[in-house]
């Protein structure tokens, strides 16, 4: 029996809604016509600055293109917390006659005020500006959850730096199978994720928030996927993976004392902000036709 951890819910949760703020009260309304490039969706004057100044670590347009992202094309988003990514796919999918399918936390504990918080904040700001947004379809991800999108259907599924969250719940494996299912034959899974140094003994539970590559490629395979292409997108060679709270001392969690203890002003994060974003693994699988 798959057990789904309050704590992996929670840290997930907390992690998510630290990557990407997004309010529609405050951002302004979308154009009268949607973006219909991914240039123009990623431009958007309804992201929020904070969310375009990471842009220059995330490369969103890069990325995206090489996950295959394409007008009119059914997408699942696994987990996208406060929908970071989902500003640029979901405008972009409207516009072009697509569709987007938002398999968010599923919500299995009620007292995990944390994880329900960030759901309901993503579903408020898709239903605030459907003109922008689309019919975005929600569903859900987690231990006991059906399927995230109606099976053969999806041309794309993105896990975007989620699958540490997954590993420490122990439902990494259930989150390839799920994909695997939602794919049409021939469609892309696209992984973004911290990368472990190679050549380790891989930690399961990824504690630091780092995972290695040839595991995360081990897990794919083992779901039927087959590996189409690797790409150094999203690497960063300044990152050491050796920082004192894992992946979240770098921005944009920015953690600076253990995980549930109040920020310590006297932590130096000078060389920790200097590194930037996380080096991450850039992978895009398919499933065979």
């Amino acid at each position: 029996m798959i057990v789904f951890s309050r704590r992996a819910l929670i840290l997930g949760a907390t992690a998510l809604a630290a990557c990407g703020r997004t309010s529609p009260a405050d951002a302004p309304p979308g154009p009268a016509e949607g973006p219909v490039t991914l240039e123009s969706a990623v431009a958007g004057a309804w992201r929020l600055p904070a969310d375009r100044a990471r842009d220059a670590d995330r490369h969103p347009v890069r990325s995206l293109a090489f996950w295959g992202l394409k007008p009119a094309q059914t997408v699942v988003e696994f987990w996208p917390g406060a929908g970071w990514y989902t500003d640029i796919i979901a405008p972009f999918l409207a516009a072009t006659g697509g569709k987007l399918y938002a398999a968010n936390l599923q919500l299995t504990d009620p007292a995990a005020a944390a994880t329900r918080d960030v759901v309901e904040a993503h579903r408020r700001k898709l239903a605030e500006a459907p003109k922008l947004y689309g019919a975005v379809e929600i569903t859900a991800f987690g231990p006991t959850s059906g399927p995230v999108a109606p099976a053969g259907a999806a041309d794309l599924v993105l896990f975007l730096r989620n699958l540490h969250n997954w590993m420490a719940a122990g439902v990494a494996e259930k989150a390839f199978r799920d994909a695997f299912l939602a794919l049409k034959p021939g469609g892309a899974l696209g992984v973004e994720e911290h990368r472990a140094d190679a050549g380790g003994v891989p930690d399961v539970m990824a504690e630091s928030g780092y995972v290695e590559q040839a595991y995360v490629i081990r897990l794919a395979q083992e779901a039927g996927f087959q590996l189409a292409a690797t790409s150094e997108i999203n690497a960063n060679p300044k990152d050491t993976k050796d920082h004192p709270f894992g992946v979240w001392t770098l921005p944009p969690v920015r953690r600076s004392s253990p995980r549930g203890e109040a920020v310590d002003p006297a932590f130096d994060r000078t060389k920790y902000d200097a590194i930037g974003e996380s080096d991450r693994m850039t992978l895009r699988f398919v499933k065979p036709a």
